[in-house]
């Protein structure tokens, strides 16, 4: 399996040099160059699989530079009952007839990150250790992927994490639960900005070829593809566990910023898993839900940028829409660096209204979209729990909100729960007036001595801590 850029570097490459490198040298987003096609037969086999053996088949169709034998062990190390808390990983619930909830939040840090944040630490020990090398990996967070990594890598031979964040951006639990971590190999650090800030110092890093070679730079974004990857696993499980046979379809409905989650849906529909329609459910931030509604993709700048009560998704540039779009024209590198180089690098903007490609977004890719406000999600909280004695996050609450907005009689819409209550309990206090449950683990945890130092949104900044701290 070869992987490729979706700006057109001529340069072709294995899944351990992408797992390492993060963007590909021409500041495009590595993807594989066909996708596996899975057919009904293997379907029906994989049906059965234990979650750890159902990501070994997967991953398999697109990892070959890693022998078998290893990557089954490290399937198995990574998805187990002890780490997710049940034997099904990823378990389901019917809230109601045909609208189901996959729990993906079971995880170390209670978010869906740690679905692929697992796999991706025991990856990298994986790997370095294999080349006697070491990786200093640089991230931005809206809140999950921060402590999701921090947590996956606390610890891990030949790593060290310098994570950005918007300073004041996140919940006092997601801050606590990155900045009380004393682990040598971690470093936070807090961005005055908005998500996108830190997300654009990343990006500037990792186009800055020398420093990143230097300084052996990767990423746990979901620019990553690995971490992509490893989110592909769940949309299998859950289509498994909402279905009783192969023919029919599901719909899921994704909370999305970063359009990470749901690209790995995309790609799942891709492989050939009866997925009808995508749905992504975005926030007061609705850069997505304007494209998919109008063919109009407009990033916001930071001023525009809302502070929200499902602030992970607080996110006006989404990295992994570029994956998408190079599906949508048709896999042509030109066009797509015209789109995101030329046209969003000098107007912030590109217009596929009028482009026939723009159709093909619902009727041949499947998706949809909706928006939430403050005041739905407080609602969807409420009805959620008042209804079905189940609470939720505000993230999960847009998704059920957009969810409903597009049921198809007979067709189970999966909504994909992205994190649990406790890391946003200010909204749910404000919802339901009492305080959302909190595992023993974490009590007391906003107390804790805090590790972390702010820097401006400057990426010249951020790589002189490096610098500083690899020396």
């Amino acid at each position: 399996m070869n992987y490729l850029s979706t700006r057109g570097h001529a340069d072709r490459k294995r899944f351990c040099e992408i797992l390492l490198e993060g963007l590909a040298p021409d500041g495009g987003l590595y993807l594989p160059e066909t996708y596996p096609q899975v057919d009904t037969a293997t379907l029906a086999k994989w049906r059965t699989l234990p979650y750890n053996e159902l990501a070994f088949e997967i991953l398999s169709l697109y990892i070959d530079d890693i022998p078998a034998a290893d990557l089954k062990a490290i399937c198995a190390k990574t998805y187990t009952a002890e780490v997710f808390g049940t034997d099904e990983i990823v378990p389901l619930r019917e809230l109601e007839d045909g609208v189901y909830l996959e729990a993906l939040s079971n995880g170390p840090t209670l978010a869906f990150k740690d679905m692929a944040m697992q796999l991706l630490g025991n990856l990298f020990e994986y790997e370095l250790a294999r080349r006697g090398a070491e990786l200093n990996i640089l991230g931005a967070t809206s809140g999950d992927t921060g402590s999701a990594a921090e947590y996956a890598m606390r610890g891990k031979k030949g790593v060290r994490v310098f994570m950005t964040s918007p300073d004041g951006r996140m919940s006092p639990f997601q801050q606590a639960q990155m900045f009380s971590l004393q682990d040598a190999n971690i470093h936070n650090i807090a961005i005055t900005g908005v998500f996108d800030d830190c997300q654009d110092i990343v990006k500037a890093v990792s186009n800055d070829l020398a420093f990143k070679r230097k300084y052996r730079i990767g990423t746990v974004n979901s620019i990553n593809w690995a971490r992509l990857l490893a989110q592909v696993v769940y949309y299998f499980a859950g289509y498994f566990q909402a279905t009783a046979s192969n023919d029919k379809p599901v719909s899921f409905t994704v909370p999305s910023g970063n359009f990470g989650n749901v690209c790995a849906g995309h790609v799942a529909r891709m492989m050939g898993l009866p997925i009808q329609t995508l749905v992504v459910a975005t926030n007061e931030n609705d850069v997505l839900d304007e494209f998919f509604r109008t063919g109009v993709y407009r990033v916001r700048a930071a001023v525009d940028t809302h502070e929200t009560s499902s602030p992970s998704m607080d996110i006006s540039k989404a990295s992994n829409f570029e994956r998408f779009v190079f599906d949508l024209v048709g896999r042509d590198p030109a066009k797509l660096r015209q789109l995101f180089v030329d046209d969003l690098g000098l107007t912030g903007s590109f217009d596929l209204s009028a482009d026939p490609a723009f159709k093909q977004a619902a009727e041949r890719f499947g998706f949809r979209s909706g928006r939430s406000t403050h005041a739905d999600r407080l609602a969807m909280i409420r009805d959620t729990e008042k209804r079905f004695a189940t609470l939720i996050d505000p993230h999960t609450a847009d998704g059920l909100k957009a969810a409903r907005e597009q049921l198809t009689p007979g067709v189970p819409m999966v909504v994909l729960e992205t994190a649990l209550p406790i890391k946003f309990a200010a909204t749910v206090v404000e919802a339901l007036g009492e305080e959302p449950a909190r595992p023993k683990k974490f009590e007391g945890i906003e107390a804790l001595p805090k590790r972390v130092v702010q820097l401006p949104a400057d990426a010249e900044a951020v790589k002189a801590y490096i610098a500083q701290h690899c020396d």
